[in-house]
């Protein structure tokens, strides 16, 4: 376990995929659901910070589902959980010790998350009352490198890591991991 500049022990972080992994914008067309835009550099950056804590993803976007597990599951190879965003509290706190956990979110109702977490980060592109009950305010939108940005923000905050040049990337699979 590692122990945190302000003394509390975080485990888990908590992630809304739909205006954090994304840009926010469902694209449909005849067919429905089609298609979302992730950003570039978050799974590279979660890559490094998953060596310090627990990941976790959640979206209430039951239709695009498939579109969400194939890119957090299937590509990046994290949890993804489908969560009515009314009832996240409840499902967190069944799993996961609440003043133990962070979580970031942009919507409607993840304020009400933030409410009951440890603590809380939100894009510059949520919603005002959303980004007034957050502890911290990201510079970045979602789906525009907004979890890069805030797991370099946790790795200084929690982990006192701000020298990321010396951290040891060769042993880690990052997604400009290929070869020809």
């Amino acid at each position: 376990m590692v122990k945190f500049m302000n003394n509390k022990k975080y485990k888990n972080l908590i992630i809304d995929v739909d205006g954090v992994m994304t840009d926010g914008k469902f694209y449909y067309s005849h067919d429905g659901k089609v298609m979302k835009a992730f950003g570039a550099d978050d799974h590279d950056a979660l890559s490094i910070l998953k060596n310090y804590i627990n990941i976790i993803f959640v979206t209430g976007d039951k239709k695009g589902f498939k579109i969400s597990k194939k890119r957090i599951t299937s590509h990046m190879g994290f949890p993804l959980y489908l969560v009515s965003t009314v009832q996240r509290v409840e499902w967190i706190q069944k799993r996961f010790e609440l003043n133990k956990s962070i979580y970031i979110g942009d919507g409607f109702f993840d304020y009400l998350v933030m409410q009951k977490v440890g603590y809380s980060l939100t894009p510059n592109n949520s919603a005002n009352f959303t980004k007034k009950k957050a502890n911290h305010v990201l510079k970045r939108s979602g789906g525009d490198r907004a979890i890069a940005e805030a797991c370099l923000f946790i790795l200084k905050k929690f982990f006192n890591i701000s020298n990321f040049s010396k951290l040891n990337l060769k042993s880690k699979k990052m997604s400009g991991t290929w070869s020809i």
